[in-house]
């Protein structure tokens, strides 16, 4: 809900549980005063305003040394303008000065959601969302923000994105442009980032602000395997279910910057948007630049509310799933299998294998184009290898169909190999600055997705290999990052827009694919979980969650990534052991639990399991389908840390009848002690049955007094499945 006073300027924003508050006061200067829980009356009372030496004062406060950017809490800080906090925005006038001082103009309500042209949002209609429209002006630059904010009451969920319009008669240079500024009163919080490496991505790192800055970003082109673009700040005490904590969300997959400033009164200021390190836009007159889209979400009581909000939010309203309201398939995945060393009759064996196990989807994965052999070459050629699948995709896919299976396919359509004949005839569509020589990932390159030529060359190969064939899944995959990036497309002093332009046709490409093929469930991939953001989940709406599928590991990967992301986007797999990661054993049950938490599939040669392995397999496939609804879209309760004696977490049913609790045993210890499991979502009123037990347990019972567990030997796994009676 949205109410405006336009003869006090209070602007408040209400959800269920919190309220977003700002007011423009008698400057025009648009003051933030409050966010935190659901509150009435007007919170600017709270500013305080004192002579502070060395922040100095506007012309307009004429004299008054007690009112000072550099201290006032503000909706969308500029630059230049004796606010030497972090700057929202930052822009370079035709004169060679820089900075940047809004005023606030007006306000309006619409009543359904924005969009952003070419750029992921969330979306919502009339009774699901609102969105309020501010506009601010600097008239010496001649330029005027648009602040947009989309309100799901239902979810907590305030969502922000800027656009900037030049009203100018020359061109202006962008320097830096924030999604979201976000001030608050007290910097006693602490800060929560979720960073890593390839095949260890998103684990939780928490430290309390200290003065200064404090931030974590990419400047690898894509989101990154280092740092995610979600932050959380908190209460010192802050926990699962107690204190106030602000989940922050960037909805990109580029380079970003989350930025946290602890000043000098002890106020805290956090930032968030694309990286200004690089970046540079031309703003022509009468253009508008549109930043990404960052979502807010406040929980007033810890971390669990604000991940199953997130989660709520990000199922309802921002994946667009075509298998949405329908049991998703059980897939399996060839490349731990087979790698590039396979023909038709070799994975047909092992679809066969597959469907007799129960599962649906066979996942052909690298390897099935040109002459790709090895990971050395041939990428770029999307035509099928008919040495290895002769006829092409289209009767293998048939093949499949007769098995009761479907086909999923691997691409990488960002890179290209050297040896391709897409580089022969098009050296200059790779991204490289000229007389530079090559810097190679993976020994590949970057194709210049800025260029739509580029884009309709790649997508032309792939419609023409797939026609005709039929196909329910495709693995979209990016396995480096941009280094110095420069297109041969744009001129100088516009090549500061590229990283940014490449994200924009990433996103303009996966559109086409979405709607050419709008029944095919597209999976994003970036090494594993090297693009794992908000941003992709608008296009894809799983995601694999990491190349690493030791079980063990998972669980702490897994774990960092549901404080903001669903289980129903992560892709999780029974990989085969030792793990090619960390040479770690773990059973088929510990595999299996793990896996069960997100997209369950398979990625080990099922042909090869003993009788008894894949009868276990087939129960765990039949298992994972009864339960897959509560997977899917029920609450997500994280029941305690990886680093604990046990890892768990639950899947509740909205209506809070139906429960999965899964637990993995940590390292075992000499003489355990008695554990008792907290479950968490239930509804203390009702009595559950758990597994096969005879006797039925109180739901306050089992979430105040708790399960007691057997004595738990290392690395097992048990699965407890409640239902209300």
């Amino acid at each position: 809900m949205i109410i405006l006073d336009h003869n006090t300027g209070l602007i408040t924003l209400h959800t269920r549980r919190t309220t977003y508050q700002m007011k423009a006061d008698q400057h025009g200067v648009l003051l933030h005063t409050y966010y935190g829980s659901r509150i009435r009356g007007d919170l600017s009372r709270l500013i305080p305003y004192a002579d502070r030496g060395f922040s100095p004062n506007p012309d307009e406060a004429a004299g008054d040394r007690t009112y000072s950017l550099d201290v006032l809490p503000q909706e969308y800080s500029g630059s230049g303008n004796g606010d030497y906090r972090l700057s929202s925005l930052a822009l370079e006038l035709p004169d060679g000065s820089c900075g940047a001082d809004f005023r606030y103009t007006d306000c309006i309500i619409i009543h359904d959601k924005y969009e952003l042209d070419g750029l992921p949002a969330f979306f919502g209609i009339s009774d699901e969302a609102e969105t309020l429209v501010i506009t601010l002006e600097d008239t010496v630059a001649q330029v005027s923000v648009q602040l947009l904010y989309g309100v799901f009451e239902a979810y907590d969920l305030i969502t922000r994105a800027v656009r900037v319009v030049n009203h100018g008669d020359r061109t202006i240079r962008i320097l830096q442009a924030a999604s979201l500024c976000l001030d608050l009163p007290s910097a006693d919080l602490d800060l929560i980032t979720f960073d890593g490496r390839h095949t260890y991505e998103r684990v939780p790192h928490r430290a309390p602000l200290r003065p200064g800055v404090q931030s974590v970003g990419s400047l690898r082109g894509i989101s990154s395997h280092q740092h995610n673009p979600f932050v959380v700040l908190c209460a010192p005490d802050a926990g699962e279910d107690h204190a106030l904590c602000y989940g922050a969300m960037l909805l990109y997959s580029g380079n970003f910057q989350a930025a946290v400033e602890r000043n000098q009164f002890d106020t805290a200021r956090l930032t968030l948007g694309i990286h200004p390190d690089g970046f540079t836009w031309n703003l022509a007159p009468g253009e508008t630049f549109c930043t990404p889209e960052a979502a807010l979400i406040c929980s007033p009581d810890g971390f669990g509310p604000m991940s199953r909000n997130f989660h709520r939010a990000i199922r309802d309203c921002l994946i667009r799933d075509p298998w949405a309201g329908r049991p998703k398939p059980v897939l399996v995945n060839s490349w731990e299998t087979t790698y590039f060393d396979f023909d038709d009759s070799k994975l047909l064996a092992l679809a066969k294998e597959s469907a007799a196990l129960g599962v649906e989807l066979f996942v052909l994965d690298d390897g099935w184009f040109g002459h790709r052999n090895d990971d050395r070459g041939g990428l770029g050629d999307w035509w099928t290898n008919e040495s290895k699948l002769p006829g092409g995709l289209a009767p293998f896919s048939r093949k499949l169909r007769e098995l009761g299976m479907s086909l999923g396919l691997w691409i990488e359509p960002e890179c290209v190999s050297e040896d391709s004949a897409l580089y022969a005839a098009h050296p200059d569509w790779v991204l490289n600055p000229p007389g530079r020589p090559y810097v190679r990932g993976r020994d590949q390159l970057v194709l210049d997705f800025t260029r739509k030529e580029v884009r309709d060359a790649v997508f032309g190969m792939l419609r023409k290999t797939l026609d005709g064939v039929d196909l329910a899944y495709l693995k979209w995959d990016m396995n480096r990052c941009l280094t110095a990036p420069w297109s041969a497309a744009l001129p100088p002093e516009r090549q500061g827009e590229v990283s940014h332009r490449y994200v924009l046709g990433v996103y303009e490409l996966l559109e086409r694919f979405r709607k050419t093929w709008p029944n095919v469930l597209i999976e994003g991939c970036a090494g594993g979980g090297g693009r794992f953001d908000a941003g992709m989940l608008y296009y894809t709406p799983q995601i694999w969650c990491s190349d690493n599928t030791d079980a063990i590991d998972r669980l702490t990967i897994q774990y960092g990534t549901s404080f903001a992301y669903p289980p129903c986007t992560m892709g999780a797999h029974v990989a085969s052991v030792p793990s090619c990661h960390t040479d770690r054993w773990a059973s088929l049950a510990v595999r299996g639990t793990v896996a069960m938490s997100g997209a369950f599939g398979y990625e080990l040669d099922l042909g090869a399991l003993s009788p008894e392995e894949k009868a276990e397999v087939a129960q765990q496939v039949a298992e994972y389908k009864a339960v897959q609804d509560l997977i899917r879209n029920g609450d997500y309760y994280r029941l305690s840390r990886p680093d604990g004696p046990y890892t768990a977490w639950a899947n509740v049913s909205r209506n809070q009848r139906e429960a999965l609790v899964s637990l993995v045993a940590g390292p075992a210890v000499a003489a355990p002690p008695f554990l008792f499991l907290k479950l968490q979502g239930l509804d203390p009123k009702l009595q559950y049955r758990i597994n096969d037990e005879p006797e039925l347990w109180p739901g306050d019972i089992l979430m105040q007094a708790g399960y007691p567990l057997p004595l738990l030997r290392e690395h097992t796994a048990i699965r407890l499945h409640l239902t209300a009676e």
